[in-house]
């Protein structure tokens, strides 16, 4: 084959490979850092069944994710939380349609450390040791040392989960050591006897303990059952009604194969998957 013939053909074939990467759809998650598990082991499903499609993820929290939903900037944003009235209101302001749907279900469970000798706390009890209205371990059953209170930072929907659905929305104790992520929480209490914090089901592991509310121990079958006190849907919010590779991943999520991931990272998969209208809360 003559050399003017051979580059001719290499270039054609460039200008192929470059149409076809151009034609290949690029796919932004951002948000919950309790979703994560899910979101990253499924687009690696998905791009692995898919290898045409680019799918970047980034965590934050549910806030971030829903703010950057607001802006434009991702194509699906995660959430721990429901979306509030007050960001439906500014997204429709920017011609923007949050449209939720349920991808599986966690509980927030409260963990310390594996040499505390508490195994219960009380919905009540828990409300007045965020508040920093018990402070020793004495008060609950425990030994005579100081709480040391973990919460997530006020970017979570896990934060917001928390503040509902145990707090009654009352403001945590500025005492609260904050962090960024449901890892960070479970190395610090991990590493201080004194500890205690909460995270989602799917970050469980061996370095810290769970304790039980009201004697109910946070599982699939008692979060499904709304047994266990502090277990709520986990999100993806959408500009309306999703098209093309979006719409395709989403379907994967929910798909039998897509829930058993959701199973298999520690969190509780849907047994009916549902699209509904957004109904923010005030």
């Amino acid at each position: 084959m003559r050399k003017p013939l051979r580059q001719f053909i290499l270039v054609v074939l460039c200008l192929l490979m470059g149409a076809g990467a151009a034609l290949a759809e690029n796919i932004v998650i951002k948000g919950s850092t309790t979703v994560l598990p899910v979101a990253q082991a499924t687009l690696e499903a998905y791009m692995k069944a898919n290898p045409g499609t680019k799918i970047s993820l980034s965590g934050g929290g549910s806030g971030e994710g829903i703010k950057a939903l607001i802006d434009n900037s991702t194509d699906i944003a995660t959430s721990s939380r429901e979306i509030k009235g007050s960001e439906i209101a500014l997204a429709k302001s920017k011609g923007i349609n949050p449209t939720a749907t349920v991808v599986a279900i966690d509980a927030i469970v409260p963990i310390v450390n594996p040499k505390n000798n508490v195994k219960d706390l009380t919905i009540d009890q828990l409300s007045q040791i965020y508040q920093g209205k018990i402070t020793n371990w004495k008060e609950v059953g425990g030994e005579d040392l100081q709480i040391v209170v973990i919460s997530r930072d006020s970017s979570s929907g896990t934060f917001e989960s928390w503040a509902e659905l145990v707090l009654n929305k009352a403001k945590v104790t500025p005492r609260a050591q904050m962090q960024a992520s449901n890892g960070a929480i479970v190395q610090t209490v991990s590493k201080n006897k004194y500890a205690l914090g909460y995270i989602g089901l799917g970050y469980l592991d061996k370095t810290a303990k769970a304790l039980t509310v009201g004697g109910v121990t946070a599982s699939a079958k008692t979060a499904i059952s709304k047994e266990y006190p502090i277990a709520r849907p986990l999100y993806i919010y959408t500009n309306g009604e999703t098209k093309g590779e979006t719409a395709k991943f989403i379907q994967f999520i929910l798909s039998p194969a897509g829930q058993k991931i959701v199973a298999k990272e520690g969190f509780v998969p849907l047994t009916d998957s549902a699209k509904t209208p957004v109904k923010g809360k005030k």
